[in-house]
């Protein structure tokens, strides 16, 4: 591959503190240090994506920068013995496209520690319409199991289920199935739910309205739950009893305006799932999974085709919640 590529490049004004996206011709020199250069092929969008695009966050600390917080390729060069070049390998986390480059550039350098193979039935492309989203919710279920929640205890609840967490929660749920009930606040995600999967459609409304009661009717077996806030609150006082909750997320806010009293006399666990920081076996664990039980054609129905030239955009529509299912982004189509 040409020591010089395309990457999307985000420059900050000191003066105006604006920030501005384009594309731009860097060579493996502007790479930052790292044991491994990989040829990207495939990265995606995620929020916090879309908070790096545009005025950073608080993620990044230094212009310029190159989002994207994961990314799938080719190992180009190594100096760590566990990549060969030719090998395929996965990104998520560990604050790449943050604080260090991503994927929204042909060619990446990043630490080998960082790095996961890529499972052996998956292609770059599925691998980045999973993602850091399809991750999580592997790691989400991966967590509900492991608290005791097998199929066939009552519905499991999804809330933010047309997002990109929730699309991949829910279809692997159904797969191994679970009846899935999918949260959303628009009504024409319906039939892209119930393709995916759920059995039940929850409107956003009839779940996101406070109650002043602590505990409700025992409603759900288990959640992934990708909204916080309020709904959060609320799905606590609705679990059944010894349930548990998986947060992956604050859609809907950072606060939690709950009590302790479904802890207390539902024994309730809420399960707090951090994708950033996971250790490489679990890593290595979740992806397995992930090839394992997320069936490929539904995968496929989640898919939204991207560039490099369309980001901007896109960074734009997931901050707006206009984003559904997962965006794969071709780097090299520019």
């Amino acid at each position: 591959m040409s020591e010089t590529f395309k990457a999307l490049v985000v420059h900050k004004d000191d003066d105006s503190g604006k920030t501005d996206a384009k594309i731009e011709t860097l060579t493996a020199a502007d790479l930052p240090e790292g044991d491994v250069r990989v040829a990207v092929e495939y990265s995606t969008v995620n929020y916090k994506d879309g908070l790096c695009l545009g005025s950073g966050g608080g993620l990044v600390r230094q212009y310029p920068h190159v989002p994207g917080i994961d990314f799938a390729g080719t190992v180009l060069e190594s100096s760590d013995d566990r990549y060969a070049v030719g090998d395929k390998v996965v990104l998520t986390g560990w604050r790449v496209g943050e604080v260090h480059w991503g994927g929204y550039g042909q060619q990446a350098r990043v630490s080998a520690d960082w790095l996961v193979p890529l499972p052996d039935g998956l292609t770059t492309k599925q691998a980045m319409a999973i993602g850091t989203a399809g991750f999580t919710a592997m790691l989400a279920v991966m967590a509900l199991e492991d608290q005791g929640l097998t199929p066939g205890n009552g519905p499991v609840l999804v809330t933010g289920a047309a997002g990109g967490v929730g699309s991949v929660a829910t279809a692997i749920l159904a797969n191994l199935g679970y009846e899935v009930a999918g949260v959303t606040g628009r009504a024409e995600s319906a039939d892209y739910l119930k393709s995916l999967g759920a059995t039940q459609i929850v409107a956003r409304d009839e779940i996101n309205e406070t109650t002043k009661r602590p505990l409700e009717k025992e409603t759900w077996s288990g959640c992934v739950d990708a909204v916080g806030g309020a709904m959060l609150a609320r799905v606590l006082g609705q679990m059944n009893y010894g349930a548990s909750v998986a947060a992956i997320g604050l859609a809907g806010g950072a606060q939690l305006p709950a009590t302790v009293i479904p802890f207390l006399l539902r024994g309730v666990n809420l399960l707090g799932i951090d994708s950033v920081m996971q250790p490489f076996e679990n890593r290595k664990r979740a992806w397995a999974r992930l090839a394992q039980d997320l069936p490929m054609a539904k995968l496929e129905e989640m898919i939204v085709p991207a560039t490099l030239s369309d980001l901007p955009d896109l960074g734009r529509d997931i901050l707006a919640g206009k984003v559904q299912g997962r965006v794969v982004v071709d780097v090299n189509a520019v």
